[in-house]
């Protein structure tokens, strides 16, 4: 008798998904195909890093000064490699990279345009935190069978056609969307496949939890410290004080925040007025999944995803949550609320 158990792995999930649309031509799914072997390609190496001599870093600073570990440069490298010879993209860029990255000349042309954070968190690597790979993908402007140029990267967010992350944790999970809901397939190390864990996650329209780095609050404006103050004022009646949590690491604050609700925020400051978090590679795709969840996303003046982009590794405010969460959260921002 055939068992009742659906055995839903990451390749075959999308290629059902793919034959939903009769005019698919399967050059979507094969990207999406390639950054999955990628992702356990960077979890081989991310799972044994006390053992080998991959810790510790390269002595290099990255284009949005950061120093660059000896693991940021292997996952940079591996997406890459796993990606530039397919046909799909046309063009790609890493935080990695002060400049968009190429598709070798050997390599034909594709429709699609790549823009990853190979492994967010990197500062915590030798930690052994969790950190995890970030991508987005959008559909080319330029004309096709051209080389694909800075004008294909610098989309607003809500061009994008799929965003998605890879998080190394106590189990590594794969989590997209291509705008029909997010799911998260986590990886069977025995079998070595993706499987679907999370089906259609859909965000709490209410949290307990902030995540921030409060150790800032001196440097923040007036209005995110109003917020911050009401977050930890006693009120059963509004479910307050919430808790704090905060990893350090933007990934895994906002998968903590996708699953549990709440909201996860890196405002601006006295020292860093747009903020630490990139818009292209980091806050733009998980901008698009929160959104898919049912959240919100702000820069704290309008919606994240409607900002343009003036440059590759531009930094931003950032503000996602919880659909309630978000609207308070917004009226203090606004000076609507004190």
């Amino acid at each position: 008798m055939p068992s009742t158990l659906k055995f839903m792995t990451l390749e075959r999930f999308i290629n059902e998904q793919e034959r939903m649309y009769p005019q698919a031509t399967g050059d979507f799914s094969a990207l999406l195909h390639d950054l999955a072997l990628a992702a356990k390609l960077v979890w081989r190496e991310v799972s044994k890093a006390g053992l080998v001599n991959i810790l510790g870093s390269t002595g290099s600073i990255n284009p949005t000064g950061d120093v660059v570990k000896k693991l940021d440069v292997f996952a940079d490298e591996t997406v890459y490699k796993a990606m530039d010879h397919g046909g799909h993209i046309c063009v790609m860029a890493s935080e990695e990279n002060e400049d968009i990255l190429h598709i070798p000349d050997q390599y034909p042309q594709g429709k699609y345009v790549l823009l990853y954070d190979p492994l967010d968190g990197s500062s915590n690597i030798d930690a052994n935190i969790t950190i995890g790979t970030i991508f987005s993908v959008y559909r080319r402007v330029t004309p096709e069978g051209t080389r694909g140029t800075l004008e294909d990267c610098l989309q607003p967010g809500y061009k994008q056609v799929a965003a998605g992350y890879i998080i190394y944790g106590t189990s590594t999970m794969f989590v997209y969307s291509t705008g029909r809901g997010v799911h998260g397939f986590t990886l069977d190390p025995t079998v070595g496949e993706f499987l679907l864990s999370h089906e259609n996650i859909r965000m709490p329209k209410k949290g307990r939890i902030y995540s921030m780095n409060e150790g800032n609050f001196r440097n923040w404006n007036p209005e995110v410290q109003k917020y911050i103050t009401y977050l930890k004022e006693d009120d059963k009646a509004s479910g307050r004080p919430y808790s704090l949590r905060y990893i350090g690491t933007m990934l895994g604050d906002a998968h903590r925040t996708l699953l549990y609700g709440g909201i996860f925020a890196y405002p601006g400051d006295k020292k860093n007025p747009n903020g630490k978090l990139r818009l292209m590679y980091e806050c733009n795709p998980m901008a698009y999944i929160i959104e898919q969840a049912g959240g919100k996303a702000t820069d704290g003046t309008q919606r994240l995803l409607d900002v343009k982009p003036t440059s590759l590794h531009q930094h931003t405010p950032v503000f996602l949550g919880s659909e309630e969460d978000m609207a308070v959260c917004e009226k203090f921002l606004k000076g609507e609320k004190s």
